[in-house]
């Protein structure tokens, strides 16, 4: 039996997700030509047709489209095989690809990228933020090896491992009477306009989640895009809302108008986690750098 190259396979990949032959083949690096008649002779070898070539463009078939979601997992597993055999003698050399999430990255990252610099000269780490569920895409895509998220939180394909819990805590303006109040519990922020991060940000669900607040309260009419915006604007006086220590720790509100208390029972809102693709060959890497991670949260 003659089977499809991987090369043939990464052309068709190519081909659905640009849908046209001249950016496909630009995508892959090689002329139209090239890659039309590999599109050609893998039609002939499956005997079926793959693609619908038009006037603007290509689309694929329906037998292309099923044809393309089983190359891109085994795509994903010859490139696994080559990552594992250049790295099972040395972990944590050369490049390595790590996503975190915008209310994680900047407050643990710079530590410990200097740790894992000390003990792993020879490692190339290309950093990307985004939000959760992008980063997650990007780990089934391959464009990462590992992200740090904020847990819980469940996706297929995933593995997931918590690297230390991250505790939530009111800010208000110093003048606001939950900072001057003798006691504090989620129930007293139910009166209160908490101000949170515009969807899509996985903070805003565990905030919501561990106050008990439902995900649409009525008046809800501001949201922030970033902590720093949220900060200022409860400086603002617009309304109060909750902070990880992680990011308290880190400086983000020192200089801006606020006050910053714990609850009477720790809110441990979230945990700080590391995750990566299930079956990745660079999964013993992933927790290692989590190990990193975890070392930095401890301290």
């Amino acid at each position: 039996m003659i089977l499809p190259t991987l090369r043939q396979l990464e052309f068709l990949c190519a081909l659905a997700e640009e849908g046209s032959f001249s950016r496909a083949a630009d995508v892959c690096h090689v002329t139209q030509p090239t890659l039309s008649s590999a599109i050609k002779e893998l039609e002939a070898l499956l005997g079926v047709q793959l693609v619908e070539r038009e006037s603007r463009g290509a689309s694929l078939t329906h037998a292309g489209q099923e044809a393309a979601d089983r190359a891109r997992g085994l795509l994903s597993g010859a490139a696994d095989l080559v990552a594992a055999a250049r790295h099972a003698g040395e972990p944590l050399t050369g490049p390595f690809r790590l996503g975190a999430i915008p209310t994680i990255a900047p407050f643990l990252l710079p530590r410990t990228l200097q740790l894992l610099r000390q003990a792993h000269p020879d490692l190339q780490l290309y950093l990307r933020e985004d939000q959760t569920e992008r980063l997650l895409d990007d780990l089934r895509s391959r464009k990462l090896d590992a992200a740090l998220i904020a847990l819980p939180w469940e996706a297929a394909g995933i593995h997931t491992e918590a690297l230390g819990p991250d505790e939530f805590l009111l800010v208000a303006p110093h003048s606001h009477g939950l900072i001057q109040a003798p006691g504090l519990s989620p129930d007293d922020l139910l009166a209160e306009e908490v101000l949170l991060l515009e969807d899509g940000h996985c903070l805003r669900e565990h905030a919501l989640s561990v106050c008990q607040l439902p995900s649409r309260r009525s008046g809800e009419t501001v949201t922030a895009t970033s902590l720093q915006t949220l900060v200022h604007m409860v400086a603002g006086g617009l309304g109060v809302s909750l902070l990880p220590r992680l990011a308290v720790e880190g400086g983000l509100t020192s200089g801006i108008n606020v006050s910053v208390r714990p609850f009477d029972q720790p809110m441990m809102g979230r945990q700080v986690g590391i995750a990566w693709r299930a079956r990745s060959a660079r999964a013993a890497e992933a927790r290692m750098i989590g190990a990193f991670v975890r070392t930095v949260l401890a301290a």
